[in-house]
């Protein structure tokens, strides 16, 4: 594997014995949480993420005898990481993960289908585990800025791609790799990545008019601000005051169910037919893919304990919330301990 953009240690050089435990431990710290966000993109799962960064520090170990030094371990721990991931989705009944079904209209009223667990459902990722973004400077060639390859609507679009040609555009134009070193990384010739990588900006263009997603700016006063006035309005019963902080063309996904809705008015209606369900709600601030989010706990009307209910992931823009992904019970709740948010 050549130098990928970035990368400058070396395990030892060409002909020296290869580095001991210690060493491996300190490439570990280094390169774990880069690793680990690589592949939540591939795989679209928080869980998925952790078991395959574990397996490819494991491969690695295991293979540390083939690494003669003479390339980047930064580059070999991605070979791995990323032909693991490749086997995964393999393996998997699903290629993908999803935040809606593709070509379902938005709806508009009460939900009715009740959760759906067929469907393998894209997971939010805590801030908490990324690298910082001072560290995670992609290479002189990528297209996407490292807070906007981050983001969940960025990583919803990225699973609509076949998986290798997702790999090609994650290498290329996220981390910044030239189309000949993931060419030697996937297999393969350049010309063949370069048109991997045609189809999949194409798809990419279709999701996004502008050829890119919203672009996210630092987290900033305003940003926080808007997160607080959203935390009231759920623990004052405020339905009208939380709709006022959506903007007119905001869209509403809730995880694990079908149902999705556009504007503020049908998010409103759809609201108010589920806002009486519990007696009251809690929140805990907290951070999801580079953007605010919320633990909300909710207190039956049988019950005397806040027990979780649902992971808000906010995308602002302009002072107001562009977009909500709710994930709403029963997949929410099993969410809130990969936060670290407490269980009641």
């Amino acid at each position: 594997m050549t130098d990928a953009p970035g990368a400058s240690e070396q395990l030892g050089r060409p002909g020296q014995p290869i580095l001991d435990r210690l060493a491996f431990e300190r490439l570990i710290v280094t390169h774990r949480r880069e690793l680990k966000l690589h592949c939540y993109r591939m795989m679209g799962s928080l869980n998925e993420a952790e078991d395959l960064v574990q397996d490819t520090f494991l491969k690695a170990w295991r293979a540390r005898s083939q690494f003669d030094g003479r390339g980047s371990p930064r580059g070999w721990l991605y070979s791995i990481a990323t032909n693991s991931c490749l086997n995964a989705i393999k393996a998997r009944a699903a290629a993908r993960r999803i935040l809606m079904q593709p070509a379902r209209p938005p709806s508009d009223g009460p939900a009715t289908g009740g959760p759906v667990a067929e469907i393998a459902w894209l997971e939010p990722y805590p801030d908490t585990e990324l690298p910082a973004f001072a560290d995670a400077e992609p290479g002189p060639e990528a297209r996407y800025e490292t807070r906007e390859a981050v983001q969940l609507a960025f990583v919803a679009a990225i699973q609509l791609l076949p998986p290798r040609q997702r790999a090609a555009l994650l290498l290329c134009d996220v981390l910044g790799w030239s189309a000949a070193e993931t060419a030697q990384l996937l297999g393969g010739s350049t010309a063949s990545i370069n048109s991997a990588l045609q189809r999949a900006r194409a798809t990419l263009g279709q999701r996004y008019p502008e050829g890119r997603p919203l672009q996210r700016s630092r987290p900033s006063p305003e940003e926080g601000l808007l997160l607080e006035r959203y935390m009231r309005a759920w623990q004052a019963d405020n339905l009208d005051g939380l709709v006022d902080l959506l903007r007119e063309d905001a869209t509403y996904h809730m995880p694990p169910w079908r149902e999705w809705y556009r504007g503020r008015k049908a998010i409103g209606a759809f609201l108010e037919t589920v806002w009486g369900n519990f007696a009251g709600y809690r929140t805990v601030a907290t951070r999801a893919n580079g953007q605010p989010a919320v633990g909300v706990y909710a207190l039956s009307h049988q019950d005397v304990v806040w027990r979780p209910h649902s992971l808000h992931v906010i995308e602002p823009a302009g002072g107001a919330i562009a977009c909500l992904t709710i994930y709403v019970p029963p997949l929410g709740p099993q969410l809130f301990a990969g936060f670290g948010l407490p269980p009641s």
